[in-house]
C-alpha cells in the first residue's frame, strides 16, 4: 500500500512530567483498515486526540493527503475529513436521530436561510440505507441500543464526508451478533476507499477485520505489520516486550476455603437465582452478553442495588447488606465498568482520589493530615505503578489505564480481605 492518505512522523506529546508520545510514526492508506494497539498507557488515546486536534504535539509532522498540515482544534480536523467514534457513543439522547446526523451542519433552505427538515430526514434515510441499517430517521436516539447509537456516528461521520474514520474501542459493549454486523459496514466503508483507524484491546477483532497493525509500547512506536504476516502472540510480544508464555506461565493454585458464598440471589428484571462459591486467593469469572445481569450481581453483592431474594454469606456468616458502606466495613469493594462515572471524581487529584473512602484516618481535630494522606496515596501509587507527573495531578489527565489504576488503589487502600471487581 502507498496511497497514504495520512502520514504521521515522529509525533512527540508530553504532559507534565509524563512523556507520552516519543518520536511516534504511523500512516493510513485509503481503502484500509489499521489497527492501533498496545496496553493501557502505551498512547493510542494521545495519538488519536493529536490526529483529531483535540493535542498538538510537541514535535515531528502529519500530512493530510501528501501536504504538511497543523490540526490547531478538532474542527480543522473535522474539515480534513476526519471524523471519530468513541467507546460511548457521543449522541445528543433527546434528539432524532436526523439531528444527530446533522447536527452543526444542518441543510438551509435557498431562500429563508431555514433549516430545511425535510431534506435532512431524507438525507439522514438515505445514509442509513447505504449502511444497511434499518432506522426510522426520527426515532429518538435516547432508545436505541449501543449498536444501533454507533450507526447514527457512522451516518453522522458520512454525512461530513469523512474520509478517515477512526474508531475507538466500539466492539467493547456489543453483543456477538452486534460486532459481526458492524464490522460488515467497516468493511463496506473499507471497500468504498474510506481510510479507517481501528482501537481494540480484543485481538481477535484486529485479526478479524484489519489490514495492518502497528503497535505502541510506553510511548514509543515498536513496529507496522501486515495482519497475514504476522500471529497474535507475536503481536502480544510486541506490545509488552515479552513472550506469552512469560506473560501468563502456568502456575499451582491451592484452593483456599470458601469466603464468600451467594445462594439464590435475585433481583426483578435483572438477574434470577444466581449461585455461586468463590474461595480464597481465586479469581472467578462472571461471564454473559450485555445486559444478562453481569453489573447488576456485583452491585447487589455490593449494596449499591440490594437483591429482592437470596443470601450472602460472608467466610461461613450470612450477612446482609444494605448499601456499600457496609459492604466496605465487611472487607468489600467493588471496582465499576464505568471508572469515570462511578469510581473516579475526575477534577481531584490522585492523592484525593486514592483517600477518599478513608479519609476519616487522616481527619486530626477537623484537619486532615495531608502528609499521612500522601504517603497512602505513595504506597498505592507505587505498588501499581501508576504513571503520572505527581500525586497532584487530576485523574482527568492521565491514561484510561492509569486511571483503572487509580480506582484500584483507592480501593486497595482500605485493605479489604475481601475485593468485588
Amino acid at each position: 500500500m502507498s496511497d497514504y492518505i495520512l502520514k504521521l512522523q515522529g509525533i512527540k506529546k508530553s504532559f507534565p512530567g509524563v512523556l507520552a508520545l516519543d518520536g511516534v510514526d504511523f500512516d493510513l492508506c485509503s481503502g484500509e483498515v489499521h489497527a492501533l494497539v498496545g496496553e493501557n498507557g502505551a498512547g493510542k488515546s494521545t495519538l488519536v486526540k493529536v490526529i483529531t486536534g483535540v493535542h498538538q504535539p510537541d514535535a515531528g509532522e502529519i500530512q493530510f493527503q501528501g501536504q504538511s498540515v497543523k490540526f490547531v482544534n478538532p474542527l480543522m480536523a473535522q474539515q480534513h475529513g476526519i471524523a471519530a467514534i468513541y467507546q460511548e457513543p457521543t449522541v445528543f439522547p433527546d434528539l432524532s436521530i436526523a439531528e444527530n446526523i446533522f447536527m452543526g451542519h444542518h441543510t438551509l433552505q435557498s431562500l429563508t436561510r431555514r433549516i430545511d427538515w425535510r431534506q435532512i430526514y431524507k438525507e439522514a434515510g438515505n445514509l442509513l440505507r447505504s449502511l444497511g441499517v434499518s432506522l426510522d430517521p426520527h426515532t429518538r436516539v435516547r432508545g436505541l441500543s449501543v449498536a444501533k447509537q454507533q450507526m447514527v456516528e457512522i451516518a453522522k461521520a458520512l454525512s461530513v464526508k469523512a474520509r478517515v474514520l477512526i474508531m475507538d474501542e466500539p466492539t467493547s459493549a456489543l453483543t456477538m451478533r452486534e460486532v459481526e454486523d458492524l464490522f460488515s459496514i467497516v468493511r463496506r466503508l473499507r471497500d468504498t476507499g474510506t481510510a479507517i483507524i481501528f482501537i481494540s484491546h480484543r485481538l481477535e477483532d484486529t485479526f478479524q477485520l484489519a489490514d495492518r497493525v502497528t503497535v505502541l509500547r510506553d510511548g514509543h512506536y515498536i513496529g507496522t505489520r501486515d495482519v497475514s504476516q504476522v500471529t497474535p502472540d507475536e503481536v502480544i510480544q510486541m506490545m509488552v516486550g515479552r513472550t506469552v508464555d512469560k506473560m501468563f506461565p502456568k502456575e499451582e493454585v491451592q484452593q483456599g476455603e470458601v469466603i464468600l458464598r451467594v445462594d439464590g440471589l435475585s433481583k426483578e428484571r435483572s438477574f434470577y437465582d444466581v449461585s455461586f462459591e468463590l474461595h480464597r486467593g481465586e479469581i472467578l469469572g462472571l461471564a454473559g452478553l450485555v445486559g444478562a445481569g453481569r453489573t447488576e450481581v456485583a452491585c447487589a453483592i455490593f449494596g449499591v442495588e440490594p437483591p429482592d431474594r437470596g443470601n450472602i454469606w460472608l467466610d461461613g456468616h450470612q450477612v446482609h447488606i444494605h448499601g456499600p458502606d457496609e459492604a466496605l466495613e465487611l472487607g468489600i469493594a467493588y471496582l465499576p465498568e464505568d471508572r469515570q462515572l462511578y469510581g473516579l471524581v475526575l477534577p481531584m487529584d490522585i492523592t484525593q482520589n486514592v483517600t477518599l473512602p478513608i479519609l476519616s484516618q487522616f481527619a486530626r481535630l477537623g484537619w486532615i493530615d495531608q502528609a499521612a494522606e500522601w504517603r497512602t496515596a505513595q504506597e498505592f501509587a507505587e505498588r501499581l505503578d501508576v504513571r503520572a507527573a505527581g500525586l497532584w495531578q487530576k485523574v482527568s489527565q492521565l491514561s484510561g489505564g492509569n486511571q483503572q489504576k487509580v480506582v484500584l488503589a483507592k480501593w486497595l487502600a482500605t485493605r479489604p480481605p475481601h475485593s468485588d471487581s
